[in-house]
């Protein structure tokens, strides 16, 4: 097995602490050559400024591609072409587009409902400049009526100009393999990147999952349970089981792994070091 194609999910910082503490992640994790890296609204979304700053100072460190998430939030089609042609003209040349939540202080409906509409817009007013990624959901959306409905939109979005995807986290590799599958049968032949979330702390876990709709396997949330307060077990079983997961994905085909890395390097160089090693 190749060494594993990676790239790096963070969330934009509020605070001076959180500035220096995504600056030291980021050069701890810089050695291993990501792809590229993302930057999302942060939780609940956060303002258009937190991640444009955030952007610009990963990408002032660094010549790795940095992609800011782009969500249907803005209030007006001006609005939103004047964010895009700022980040080209600044040599962003990458975007993870998505429904997303409005940030603070937007209100009202915007120009666009759904990422298709987004992604077709991009496409229309800026044609290829930018390398754009999607999400999608092995497991399904917690708004998604079935299935059906699921590949629907998700190949609503491929059809208006997506160049891959990234899927929500999980820890069941069959999802992701059924759900490839089942895109194949659907005509959809993009790369289909696997979301990483590293197990640290249960009680994150938990709430991220119960918002998102990830599915934590019972015979991962009874061992993780049982370790209670017991945070070095808790990561030494988390890094078992993410380790576990992304080799046998890798080994399916997986293009490569996108890590959710909550602005924390450790987990993530771990899971890579591993990852490395079995690759040689």
């Amino acid at each position: 097995m190749a060494t594993p194609r990676i790239s790096f999910e963070f969330f934009p910082p509020r605070t001076a602490e959180q500035k220096l503490i995504l600056e030291s992640t980021w050069q701890k994790l810089a050695p291993l050559n990501p792809e590229y890296l993302s930057v999302t609204f942060g939780a609940g979304g956060s303002t258009l400024e937190a991640t444009r700053d955030a952007v610009e100072a990963l990408a002032a460190k660094t010549n790795v591609p940095v992609a800011p998430h782009i969500s249907c939030m803005a209030q007006t089609e001006q609005m939103l072409h004047g964010i895009l042609t700022a980040y080209r003209e600044s040599g962003i040349n990458r975007l993870v587009v998505l429904r997303g939540d409005r940030p603070e202080g937007l209100s009202g409906p915007g120009p666009f409902q759904y990422a298709n509409e987004l992604v077709a817009y991009i496409r229309r007013e800026f044609g290829d400049s930018f390398h754009i990624e999607v999400a999608c959901y092995p497991e399904f959306h917690p708004e998604s009526k079935s299935p059906q409905t699921e590949m629907f939109y998700f190949k609503q979005k491929v059809e208006a100009g997506a160049n891959g995807a990234v899927t929500q986290y999980f820890y069941n590799a069959d999802s992701y393999f059924s759900f490839r599958d089942e895109c194949i049968k659907s005509g959809i032949d993009i790369p289909i990147t696997p979301g990483i979330m590293p197990i640290t702390n249960y009680r994150q876990l938990a709430h991220f999952s119960d918002i998102c709709g990830a599915e934590i396997p019972q015979w991962i949330r009874r061992r993780l349970e049982g370790y209670g307060e017991d945070g070095a077990s808790i990561r030494a079983f988390g890094l078992d089981v993410v380790t576990a997961l992304c080799e046998r994905l890798l080994a399916g085909g997986a293009p490569g792994l996108h890590i959710y890395t909550l602005n924390r390097a450790n987990a993530s160089f771990l899971l890579w070091q591993r990852l490395n090693v079995s690759a040689q």
